[in-house]
């Protein structure tokens, strides 16, 4: 391959690169062509894993080393994406975390950490990298939700509330860049098999009652995405049971939806 075909990639830049449903994001779009930037904070990890993306699709990527829920890091990022001209076509928004159990049991700095990250920093990341794609007239955003946007979840609250803006986000977007050029999309799985389902699962005997047809692999929920994000749609519900989940959250009354999922989480108690 002649370096102008190197040059003419797209890029890709994948937070929470580093394993899970973001891992499984960054092949895809390796796989479909996009050159790649690996965004997450263990430096080793990323690194052997761009050189292990490199290898195996033929494709460019760098590894970038970043704690997202340190303020400004975002910005850093983006300024110095801009120095190595490394222009990014498509922001794939996976960087999350997850806390499970009552809300009063736990600590408020943990609440905030879970907003740092899930909300501050998202934002942060639109914020610096959208408005480039927009002066371009080209883009595509990508932004893992959660089926829980759709819903409140008990003993998964903080976590809930932080996806369902970021569905909420996703929405305004779609309608703010139409005719720009640029489009955004929200993934929104159920329960993945991921490292981050792994710690919650050991911290909690609810989740390790979850029946394995309720679980979905990376695999195939980072593939739904890279779909939806390519077509420009705007959601995108992975699986049968999710997406009736999804479907029947937004026509059930609101007290009767969280009478249903109060009673789901006590079954389960």
């Amino acid at each position: 391959m002649d370096a102008t075909t190197r040059e003419s990639r797209p890029i890709a830049l994948v937070t929470g690169a580093s394993s899970g449903i973001g891992e499984a994001l960054a092949n895809c779009f390796a796989g479909g062509g996009h050159d790649l930037v690996l965004v997450a904070r263990s430096a080793d990890k990323l690194r052997a894993q761009a050189r292990r993306i490199a290898a195996t699709h033929g494709v460019r990527a760098w590894a970038a080393p970043a704690d997202l829920a340190q303020r400004g890091a975002a910005q850093t990022l983006a300024a110095a994406m801009k120095r190595a001209r490394h222009p990014i076509d498509v922001l794939v928004n996976c960087a999350g975390v997850l806390e499970h159990g009552r809300f009063v049991d736990t600590p408020v700095e943990r609440h905030l950490e879970l907003i740092d990250l899930n909300v501050r920093a998202f934002t942060e990341m639109l914020a610096s990298f959208v408005p480039p794609m927009v002066e371009r007239g080209r883009g595509r955003v990508l932004n893992v939700a959660s089926i829980a946007s759709f819903m409140p979840v008990p003993t998964l609250a903080t976590y809930a509330a932080t996806k369902a803006y970021v569905l909420s986000i996703t929405e305004s977007l779609s309608e703010e860049l139409a005719g720009s050029g640029v489009t955004a999309t929200a993934l929104c799985p159920g329960v993945t098999a991921t490292h981050m389902l792994t710690a919650a699962q050991q911290a909690s005997e609810q989740l390790r009652k979850l029946p394995g047809l309720m679980i979905g692999s990376a695999e195939s929920v980072a593939r739904e995405g890279y779909d939806a994000c390519m077509a420009g749609e705007v959601i995108r519900v992975p699986g049968a049971l999710n997406s009736a989940a999804a479907a029947a959250a937004g026509a059930m009354p609101k007290w009767m939806l969280r009478r249903l999922t109060g009673a789901v989480v006590r079954s389960v108690g």
